[in-house]
């Protein structure tokens, strides 16, 4: 099978890979709120920390495509 570029999507690969990356990385921001209820409910301050932090750099990504696409799909 031949990688697909747009013919049957509609959308070039890379544009669809900025959107799959800012989709995931916002999807991953949402999840790991729960795994930092679930450590926060369990006594483990560490951990809710830990999630935190990745929380905070996948919602970075989310922005960052955000952006990107933005200027991508608008200019």
């Amino acid at each position: 099978m031949s990688t697909e570029t747009g013919e049957v999507t509609g959308t070039a690969d890379k544009d669809y890979n900025i959107i799959w990356f800012t989709e995931a990385c916002l999807s991953n921001a949402l999840r790991l709120e729960a795994y930092i209820q679930d450590a926060e409910q369990s006594g483990d301050s560490e951990l809710a920390d830990f999630f935190r932090k990745a929380q905070a750099e996948s919602r970075k990504g989310g922005e960052q495509g955000k952006a990107m696409l933005k200027s991508r799909l608008t200019g």
